[in-house]
């Protein structure tokens, strides 16, 4: 019944209006309030983020806080591809020769999740991870290796909840779901795709390096490619206004091994997968 009622709610505009509610400067009293209910209700460990002296000026700021310095020490391993967000690993495993991959039982296809067939026919023989991040998660996504950014592609979509009902009751969620893909060129890994995967009520998705792509504002802006983008390991990415999902697809040349295991919880800067010895894209 919950599954059919998401159906008929209007998903994106909720979503739209609650995306500006949340950018609004309210009184500071009205603010730490509603703040301190939200931090009471999911628990939010505030002691690892930046906290302005003067406190938030919106629930957008409050959502997308940074992290102190330290708080999250990268793998010490140089070429460990690292876990992009704090959450929780939904699933994992490998891409199959046609281009596809299961998350809880259901098939995904690359070309449609990427929005480019041409794109797709790259990642078979790959793997991919699916981090959640609950309302209580630190809310930004980092790079998983090092390397250039060759393009981010927006793909226009609904705004169903990634939580639990939407993952059993919404057939490809995430291909359905508006969505982000940034593809890096990585020395050691070859190319890598993180994908920020948008939901209901999570007011929008932004880029750290591109502050025109911003998802939930009613249009897709397509593809868009860079010349002069290179991230480190660990460098942010973009963030969400409220929790989601982060997917990270590597293509076969990554030789990569699982480092986590399905259905814990995961931080930003563990590694997600390590290189095989001797191996090199």
């Amino acid at each position: 019944m919950a599954a059919e009622t998401l159906r008929w709610l209007p998903r994106e505009g909720i979503s739209r209006a609650l995306g500006r509610v949340a950018s609004i400067e309210p009184p500071r009293v009205i603010l730490d309030r509603a703040i301190g209910l939200y931090v009471r209700a999911y628990r939010v460990d505030l002691s690892d983020c930046e906290v302005p002296e003067r406190g938030f000026r919106s629930f957008n700021e409050f959502f997308s806080r940074p992290l102190r310095e330290g708080a999250r020490p990268l793998d010490a391993d140089p070429d460990a591809m690292l876990c992009p967000a704090d959450g929780k690993l939904e699933d994992e495993g490998p891409i199959e020769e046609g281009a596809s991959f299961r998350v809880k039982g259901r098939r995904y296809d690359v070309g449609e999740l990427l929005g480019s067939a041409t794109d797709a026919g790259r990642f078979a023989g790959g793997r991919f991870a699916v981090v959640y991040l609950s309302p209580r998660d630190y809310h930004r996504v980092h790079a998983p290796v090092a390397g250039r950014v060759t393009h981010a592609r927006h793909i226009g979509g609904t705004l169903f909840p990634v939580n639990r009902i939407g993952l059993e009751h919404v057939p490809n969620l995430f291909a359905k779901n508006e969505r982000i893909a940034v593809h890096q060129r990585s020395e050691r890994h070859g190319e890598v795709v993180t994908i920020l995967v948008g939901a209901m009520v999570v007011g929008g998705i932004a880029l750290a390096f591109d502050p025109a792509v911003r998802s939930n504002q009613g249009t897709a802006l397509g593809e868009r490619r860079y010349d002069d983008v290179t991230l480190a390991r660990g460098d942010e990415l973009g963030r969400f206004l409220l929790g989601s999902t982060a997917i990270v697809l590597t293509t076969s040349a990554a030789r990569a091994t699982p480092a986590l295991g399905v259905g814990g919880a995961v931080r930003m800067g563990q590694a997600l997968y390590r290189v095989r010895e001797g191996v090199r894209a």
